[in-house]
């Protein structure tokens, strides 16, 4: 689920502030927005994707993947709901219909200086904790206090343009930057760090740097209501919410109770949702989507399917090598092992012809590589020549294709043909290090098994040619913690990013990323050009330039081979009960729930509640 209060913003008045001399000088507009206009002006009255008039009350049931052992949500330990947003604010939000722009939340004003070196927010005098104590600046000066001491690294990787967070009194929080100044890294710090209370965590003994299952005070349209240990969490609608008559709330947040139930296995939480166990359900798996919705609920209208278009653009998911561990350090290997993965047979056989090959670390967007470089991606590259494989200059990068039959013997081929030039070779069936004698073992690690079925046909393909492949399927806390100190082989993973692309290119791609523990940075990767070139977009004053940068990027990783890409889906696949109702129009950029804004703008429809709801198998 995106950050809920990505739809939880209002606008941005930009009333001047008492500032003192050294903040004089700055620049103001209607929000932040990084290139052009922002889209909502002073007067709109609620967001097109939100029904202002939509009932409130009712209860809806959710189901997730795996277990949680923490509600701090700060730092790195243990495993967090992904829907503990709901309990919070931020001082600013994205609307849904533009990939660039931040609008007020907890702030009713931002001053941002003309060389964009700081910022100062202005918080709302009513915007209140939910025990009734202010918000106030000193709150998100506590909270960048403990995320630089006890913090997630990804967090903290994002937002490392950011210097210094101040308090300069209650209501005027002053962020500093690190670097030359720019606007992107101010919108990072405004809609992604989440206050912590800092009156609450400093009473009664609590402690930020450890895990804990006590409900954490949040601020916004809900408050946990109810706890059962990596099972279940609840969540409560506050009805006397600060924030619930801001023009852009307005149609949001419209279920009294939210409650998300835990399943370890993903074929049980079907059954759950075939018997009518929770009430929406966003669906991954080809095979289930095509053939396994025939039960009787859908067929009498109990429940229904839609497919939701998107023009979000989309994470590239693959299977992540690795490179700190020596036997991937060659790119050849890793080139080979790609060469292995035969999509067309996995689409055809297993996909049921659904989905598009992956082939961009930025797929469903304008910021990755398409055919041969431009000029200005060239005008980029051409300082790396000889750092870089020549391929980049020379030809578009696809993927290993095959015809579908399974038969891939070309593939095969070239897989022997690299795995001998990086010295390896078959030695009684076995693939062996002619330097060391060490087998090629590759080890794919699973935290659900729900991707089995699409990694096995890959592991036998690896044995045939004499890897020492498996799959290993761990539970949810043993996984995190896996890759969290990068204790794996190969992982599949869906790295989503900000648009237009900011500091999480650090923290997915940078060399300080990949020996920080914790960091999303799986594959290793420690290239100076990719670092460089990372610099390059976060430095770039115009969409053009980032795009490039962007694109460059995106063709140096991938003849790096640090990925064996996988598929993405342009589109969403969701089934609800027909109890809820949701606004015609859907918000063009959104990823809550398979960009179906739910549950935020979705609401209970009283003249069908209760009358069909359960779905008896």
């Amino acid at each position: 689920m995106r950050r809920v209060l990505a739809v939880a913003a209002t606008l941005v008045t930009l009333a001047v502030p008492a500032l003192s001399p050294a903040w004089a000088a700055s620049v103001s507009g209607p929000a932040l927005k990084q290139f052009g206009e922002p889209r909502f002006k002073s007067g709109f009255t609620h967001f097109p994707h939100a029904n202002p008039d939509a009932p409130k009350g009712g209860a809806v049931t959710l189901a997730e993947p795996g277990s949680f052992d923490s509600l701090n949500g700060l730092i790195l330990r243990g495993v967090k709901p992904r829907t503990l947003g709901l309990i919070s604010d931020t001082l600013m939000v994205g609307s849904g219909w533009e990939l660039d722009a931040a609008y007020g939340a907890l702030a009713e004003s931002v001053e941002v200086a003309d060389d964009q070196s700081w910022a100062v927010f202005t918080l709302r005098p009513e915007a209140r904790w939910h025990d009734g104590v202010p918000v106030t600046a000193q709150d998100f000066a506590f909270t960048w206090d403990m995320l630089q001491a006890h913090g997630s690294p990804f967090l903290k990787s994002f937002l490392d343009q950011i210097a210094k967070v101040e308090a300069a009194d209650d209501r005027h929080v002053r962020i500093a930057l690190a670097g030359s100044g720019e606007i992107k890294p101010i919108i990072d710090f405004a809609v992604s760090l989440t206050p912590q209370p800092r009156h609450w965590w400093t009473a009664n003994g609590r402690d930020i740097s450890k895990t804990t299952l006590e409900p954490p005070l949040g601020n916004g349209p809900y408050r946990i209501k109810a706890v059962d240990a990596g099972r279940s969490i609840t969540y409560e609608r506050v009805a006397d919410w600060w924030g619930k008559d801001l023009p852009v709330h307005r149609g949001f947040f419209n279920f009294d109770s939210v409650k998300i139930d835990f399943f370890r296995d993903d074929d049980v939480m079907f059954e759950a949702f075939k018997a009518g166990g929770y009430d929406f359900r966003g669906e991954y798996r080809a095979q289930r989507w095509t053939t396994g919705y025939d039960f009787p609920a859908v067929k009498d209208g109990r429940i229904a399917k839609m497919e939701v278009p998107s023009e979000l653009p989309l994470g590239a998911q693959g299977f992540r090598l690795n490179t700190r561990r020596a036997k991937f350090a060659d790119p050849r290997v890793r080139e080979a092992l790609a060469q292995l993965y035969d999509f067309e047979w996995i689409r055809k056989n297993i996909l049921y012809g659904q989905y598009h090959r992956t082939t961009s670390n930025f797929p469903n967007s304008d910021f990755g590589a398409k055919g041969l470089p431009t000029p200005a991606e060239l005008a980029l590259l051409e300082p790396y020549r000889g750092r870089i494989p020549e391929r980049v200059f020379t030809a578009p990068y696809e993927p290993p294709k095959t015809d579908g039959s399974g038969n891939n013997r070309a593939q095969v081929r070239e897989a022997t043909r690299l795995f001998k030039e990086a010295g390896w070779e078959t030695r009684n069936g076995k693939l062996t290090n002619v330097r060391n004698g060490e087998v090629l073992s590759v080890e794919f690690l699973d935290g659900t098994g729900s991707l089995s079925r699409v990694i096995q046909p890959y592991v036998e393909a690896l044995r045939r040619i004499g890897v020492d492949a498996s799959l290993r399927i761990v539970d949810t806390a043993q996984y995190q913690a896996r890759i969290d100190e990068f204790d794996f082989d190969v992982v599949i993973t869906n790295m989503n990013f900000f648009t237009p692309p900011g500091s999480e290119l650090r923290g997915y791609f940078g060399s300080a990323a990949a020996r920080t523990q914790g960091s999303a940075n799986y594959a290793g990767i420690q290239d100076p050009v990719a670092d460089e070139l990372i610099e390059k977009a976060l430095a770039a004053r115009d969409l053009e330039t980032v795009q490039a940068a962007t694109r460059a990027l995106d063709r140096v990783l991938l003849w790096g081979f640090y990925m064996v890409p996988q598929w993405y889906n342009p589109g969403s696949w969701v089934a609800y009960k027909t109890r809820l109702a949701f606004p015609a129009t859907p918000p063009k950029y959104d990823q809550d729930y398979r960009n179906t804004n739910f549950p935020a703008s979705w609401w209970v429809d009283p003249a069908k509640d209760g009358a069909r709801d359960g779905a008896r198998p």
